[in-house]
């Protein structure tokens, strides 16, 4: 099944799609050669730090320009324990059609878990057996390859919104949020609200779907600011957040691919919905479940992109 060649704290919610972004995208605009050293370096030491096979850490579909999947991890931990993926986010990325995909999993969906022999909650896969485990599960549960993967401590989230001077979204809906009065329209965020902006949910009339776009939204404004406003400064201090919070498979001419090759799929990149009801189960434990005619379109949709 794969194609290789070579509630936490909500104040951390949502620092994997941010950093992540920032890490593989943000590259692209790295005009300057006196910083590619200090990327290369970045980039080699979380890629030396992630506890992945040799196999997933040599893989060529970006190389290869080749519709591409990532998994991005959110880690909560606390000391030297092991953790929990709190957030895991799939994402596809299709250089010839131009489309792409972002699907976020419930932390809480029961499934099997991949070399554990028993079906468990999703974010559970990686404290049993870290990233690997995490990847096996994801893989078996969508029916698709994931080439690359991101492991990002989520406390990364406000550093690299302030880092890039702040973000501006459109705003669907007037809504508050830890003391923050979003407004319907354009609205402008820095770390702090752009944290309160994302992590509002039972408001939403679209529920977590809601929350998703919003997700998104902060996403792409982080990304296309990062480029649009590029400096030497905001680099260098990039650099720091992403050294100190991510860690990643990908090398850094495939950093540099994705940011230029791939940005219109990114920027097409629709917001997959899996369906699904949760409870308290026979453990007097909560569980989510996806709804299966659901997770079928889905896994069509991921395995049409990823042709």
């Amino acid at each position: 099944m794969r194609r290789r060649q070579r509630f936490v704290h909500w104040k951390k919610l949502l620092a994997v799609t941010i950093g992540v972004m920032v890490l593989f995208l943000v590259a692209g605009g790295l005009f300057a050669w006196s910083m590619v050293r200090d990327v290369e370096d970045t980039v080699k030491r979380g890629s030396e730090e992630l506890q992945i096979s040799e196999e997933r850490k040599h893989v060529e579909t970006i190389e290869e320009k080749r519709a591409v999947s990532v998994l991005l991890l959110g880690i909560d931990r606390r000391g030297v324990e092991q953790g929990r993926s709190d957030t895991m986010i799939v994402m596809t990325l299709n250089p010839e059609t131009d489309e792409g995909a972002m699907l976020s999993i419930p932390r809480d969906t029961f499934m099997p878990i991949i070399g554990r022999d028993k079906e468990d909650k999703v974010n559970h896969a990686y404290a049993f057996g870290g990233v690997e485990m995490a990847l096996d599960t994801v893989e078996a549960f969508l029916d698709i390859p994931i080439d690359y993967v991101v492991e990002a401590d989520l406390d990364g989230f406000i550093e690299v919104v302030d880092t890039v001077g702040g973000v501006t979204v459109m705003n669907k809906f007037a809504f508050e949020s830890n003391g923050y009065t979003f407004p319907v329209g354009e609205v402008e965020l820095d770390g702090e609200a752009a944290l309160a902006f994302v992590q509002m949910r039972y408001e939403d009339p679209s529920g977590d779907f809601g929350r998703q776009e919003r997700q998104r939204a902060v996403v792409t404004s982080i990304v296309q600011k990062s480029r649009d406003d590029f400096s030497m400064d905001t680099m260098s201090r990039l650099l720091d957040v992403v050294g100190q919070h991510a860690k990643t498979n990908l090398e850094l001419h495939e950093l540099m691919t994705l940011s230029t090759e791939y940005m219109d799929a990114f920027h097409n990149a629709s917001t997959l919905r899996l369906e699904g009801t949760g409870g308290l189960a026979s453990d007097d434990i909560y569980y989510w479940y996806a709804e299966e005619s659901s997770l079928s379109a889905i896994k069509e949709e991921l395995k049409r992109l990823l042709e």
